[in-house]
């Protein structure tokens, strides 16, 4: 163990079990230890500034150490911390909270259930489909269609939904009637010369072809994230989704939203349905519902999956799920005053202001040496890398290329992560002025160029 890991580093590795990390190298390396936060910066223990570029993990959309989401918490804590929704048990902030979600819907909605995570809530969602599909007689429609590098949580259902391998491999997944359809990524897997809308059409054929395959009658859902995240910051191919719904509603499937990355202003309006032209008939939120400040998903149901659920609960005596935290009081008044803030401050009116600055900067990249694309939408987005531009080669993936980026973009003092080895993602919080955007895209280069000169070597 290196020596000059401090005692908080060391106990870490002792003690602490970590997400999406090589434990091995992880007991040599340890973590980045942080202390404090303001704004779009975090500090470490040593006290060096950096800018956290991916908003922490998609989430923190208002910045660090804001004070109104800290007074929210402390005042709902002093009068109720705590209460369950069982057993038609109720408290009046996931009320609130429910009421405000509906209202801002991309499509009209009935009923909105919480959760504590992403995963938690796509994982509810599989049950809901289900119980919804027995309730109507149609025990055979089950099997829910999601897309190769779709990514949608990690307990047993959302990770068989997610269409990343490492997600799969060695955890026995996925689990059976969970399916995986093309990925929309026009750059990778386009034909020579197929335009966005070409592609598309042939993406939405498939869609059909595997439908028909599978039988309508037993595929139940279809879900995707207006634009991929973890698998690649993906922005869907002009028409797609107008193409992709047009299948959905000729074999009588539901579209699930997945708007866990997209939702609360991050493409540039308040949903990324919205953005690219989704009718949901479920939605699914967490992460920057609470700016990331306490943990809340929530889903929210069309008054026919309701109704569904309405019936079979009847039968049985009792819709039969839930979660000890669902609807917890103080997580709900943070959220609730996470959209009241973002209202009031007109943050999605100021991502549309930004964002082209953003894009604009992030495209530049597209004439470096080791940049294959540069993408994304509002303030998402990402440079793929390549060893090749004019044959779109990866690095092999032993290089570790996007790590060593990541590590000369940490000494630059900015935070980012590479997804799937060579994918560098961007999601900085709605809060960033254009100041910090030409700032992050000045630290991103200075990484990328050193970069460039250690691949050149080697």
């Amino acid at each position: 163990m290196p020596n000059e890991l401090t005692t908080a580093a060391r106990n870490d590795i002792a003690h602490h079990l970590h997400s999406y990390t090589n434990l091995s190298e992880f007991e040599q390396t340890g973590p980045l230890v942080l202390s404090h936060g303001k704004g779009i910066y975090v500090y470490d223990e040593h006290g060096r500034e950096y800018i956290e570029g991916l908003s922490g993990l998609w989430n923190t959309s208002l910045g660090f150490g804001e004070e109104a989401l800290v007074q929210a918490a402390v005042e709902q804590m002093r009068k109720l911390p705590y209460y369950h929704t069982f057993a038609s048990h109720g408290t009046e902030p996931p009320v609130k909270l429910a009421e405000r979600l509906k209202a801002l819907a991309p499509a009209p909605m009935s009923k909105v259930y919480f959760t504590n995570s992403g995963s938690e809530a796509n994982d509810t969602v599989v049950k809901m489909i289900w119980y919804y599909n027995n309730a109507a007689g149609r025990p055979k429609k089950k099997k829910i269609i999601s897309r190769i590098k779709g990514y949608h949580g990690v307990t047993v259902a959302s990770a068989s939904l997610t269409g990343i391998a490492i997600n799969h491999r060695d955890f026995d997944l996925p689990i059976a009637n969970i399916l995986h359809t093309d990925c929309p990524n026009h750059y990778r897997f386009a034909e020579p010369g197929e335009s966005e809308e070409d592609f598309a059409t042939r993406l939405a054929d498939n869609l059909d072809k595997m439908i028909v395959a599978e039988g309508p009658d037993t595929v139940a859902a279809f879900i995707a994230e207006p634009v991929m995240g973890a698998g690649g910051v993906i922005v869907p191919p002009a028409t797609y989704f107008e193409k992709i719904q047009s299948v959905l509603k000729k074999h009588d499937v539901l579209m699930i939203a997945d708007e866990v990355i997209c939702g609360f202003g991050r493409t540039a309006n308040f949903w990324g349905s919205q953005t690219f032209g989704i009718q949901p008939d479920i939605l699914v939120c967490s992460k920057a519902i609470s700016s990331g400040y306490l943990p809340i998903s929530a889903v929210l149901i069309n008054e026919t999956i309701y109704q569904g659920l309405v019936d079979e609960s009847r039968k049985i005596g009792v819709f039969g799920h839930g979660f000890t935290q669902s609807g917890n009081p103080t997580c709900a008044a943070v959220a609730l005053r996470t959209i009241e803030l973002m209202q009031e401050r007109n943050l999605v009116e100021h991502v549309r202001s930004v964002a082209p600055r953003f894009q604009t900067r992030l495209r530049e990249f597209s004439d470096h040496p080791l940049v294959g694309e540069a993408r994304g939408v509002g303030l998402i987005g990402a440079v793929e890398l390549v060893a090749d531009k004019k044959t779109k080669t990866s690095f092999d993936p032993a290089q570790k290329v996007g790590l060593y980026v990541t590590a000369r973009a940490r000494e630059q003092g900015l935070i980012l992560r590479f997804l799937g080895g060579d994918v560098g993602a961007f999601c900085p919080a709605l809060i960033v002025n254009e100041t910090q955007i030409d700032e992050i895209m000045q630290r991103f280069s200075k990484a990328l160029d050193a970069t460039w000169a250690w691949v050149s070597k080697k």
